[in-house]
């Protein structure tokens, strides 16, 4: 029998924003009842990134978010409102708001899997770039262009420059240019806009891997250049990967001087490869071997120097939305464990658990004043698909009085089913699948 426990007495510090995204809502219009917007609401996403939104029909395609969608001619004046098409944006925007969520802005253009380069060419000129990525924040935060006062705090500069070092010289995918160019560009632009901008959240660079990390942070601090936030990629099919490399580039930042630089894992899903498993990956990513991960990864990077986590992706139109059903928008099981960690933030403290087993994984919350309730989010992730045996786990919780409780399940037949349980003794016992979810709650 496993045995994890919760000191409900020993608080730890916020419940961090770990239920983040990658894009907004589907909104449905008169024409069609698809949609996913009351779902999507219900989540209560702090912060969903906007890359890759220009894939999204439904948000307006080509004609979204990406630099070369707002500002289409690079010649033209950029400081003439004529010279941008925020239309498209703005409803996007202005939808993911009605949701209850901000927008974490990225500069840049999606990824181009074409042969033929547009967005992420390095651009004619630097400082033109720079200046318009400022007009496009006036417009967003200062009402610029008949625009808005939406506060929106996250701005990043471009994404995954670093792929130019594995894609071949003549279909790079995300960076055209070379490594010192790009560190040029980012020096460029982020002093700009940190100068037009000094009470904004002023980061990037969005890498993908970290073979560029010591020499990009070495030229950060020969050009002092601010970073507010760094952010940073990981597929994985280990949680432990997530806070790994989480230690990992915090403790670059550290030894750079950026010891107050915030760190922020912007892309993350479950991936075996990118070539033979990589359907296999799909398919996990929707049913509850995908829900078991995400509760698993949310909880290491709790416990892990990881500020603000986002997953990849809540974008209807993407093998990558493992949340939502791509045809009918109804949730599938991995939607369940970003509710189920919304109902944690609801609370807002991290009280401490003591959990030395093995394939679990645990959060537990209350209220700052530690009179409310006492919520648990636990899961059982394994990628043995030969593991079978459920297991059964006692959560001890010192000082807690007898009485009912509360479970909903995530498993192979349950779709965060309400279960009943029972406080005896300080503990309650749950049986579990291998790849199960369940959020415990448990009156004061």
């Amino acid at each position: 029998m496993a045995k994890i426990i919760i000191n409900r007495e020993q608080t730890i510090g916020p419940i961090k924003p770990m239920h983040c995204v990658n894009n907004g809502p589907m909104c449905a219009r008169a024409e069609q009842v698809r949609g996913n917007f009351d779902t999507y609401k219900a989540l209560k996403i702090p912060f969903a990134r906007n890359h890759d939104a220009s894939f999204c029909s439904s948000y307006g395609g080509p004609h979204t978010v990406d630099i070369n969608a707002v500002f289409p001619s690079f010649d033209k004046d950029e400081n003439d409102p004529a010279s941008y098409d925020f239309h498209l944006t703005d409803e996007y925007i202005r939808n993911t708001l009605a949701a209850g969520t901000q927008t974490f802005y990225r500069l840049g253009s999606r990824i181009e899997h074409e042969t033929k380069k547009y967005g992420t060419l390095p651009p004619p000129d630097f400082h033109k770039w720079a200046r318009i990525c400022e007009h496009i924040i006036r417009h967003y935060n200062e009402g610029w262009a008949d625009g808005h006062h939406w506060n929106i705090r996250y701005w990043e500069i471009w994404n995954e420059a670093d792929l130019a070092q594995y894609d071949p010289e003549d279909n790079r995918l995300t960076w055209g240019g070379t490594q010192q160019q790009f560190f040029d560009f980012y020096t460029i632009a982020a002093k700009h806009l940190k100068k037009c901008f000094p009470n904004l959240k002023i980061g990037g660079p969005a890498f993908a891997g970290e073979y560029w990390m010591d020499a990009f942070m070495q030229h950060m601090v020969k050009e002092r250049v601010p970073i507010d936030f760094f952010s940073w990629h990981q597929y994985a099919t280990k949680p432990q990967t997530m806070g790994e490399k989480a230690r990992r580039i915090r403790q670059s930042l550290d030894k750079y001087g950026y010891k107050d630089t915030e760190t922020t894992l912007n892309e993350w899903n479950y991936v075996r490869n990118w070539t033979n498993e990589f359907l296999y990956s799909i398919r996990s990513m929707r049913n509850q071997k995908g829900a078991a991960f995400c509760s698993a990864v949310m909880s290491v990077c709790q416990d892990a120097p990881v500020d603000i986590l986002m997953y990849y992706d809540a974008r209807p139109e993407t093998v990558f939305n493992g949340l939502f059903d791509m045809y009918t928008m109804h949730p599938t099981p991995a939607y369940y464990p970003f509710y189920a960690w919304s109902r944690l933030a609801e609370l807002g403290t991290q009280v401490k658990v003591t959990n030395g087993e093995k394939d679990l994984y645990a959060t537990a919350a209350t209220t700052a004043d530690g009179e409310g309730a006492l919520r648990i989010l636990l899961s059982y992730y394994t990628d043995d698909d030969n593991t079978v045996q459920r297991r059964e786990v006692t959560l001890r919780v010192p000082g807690m009085a007898d009485g009912d409780a509360t479970g909903h399940v995530v498993d192979s037949g349950r779709l965060y089913t309400e279960i009943p349980l029972t406080v005896e003794g300080g503990a309650l016992t749950v049986k579990m699948e291998p790849n199960s979810v369940i959020m415990i709650e448990i009156a004061r």
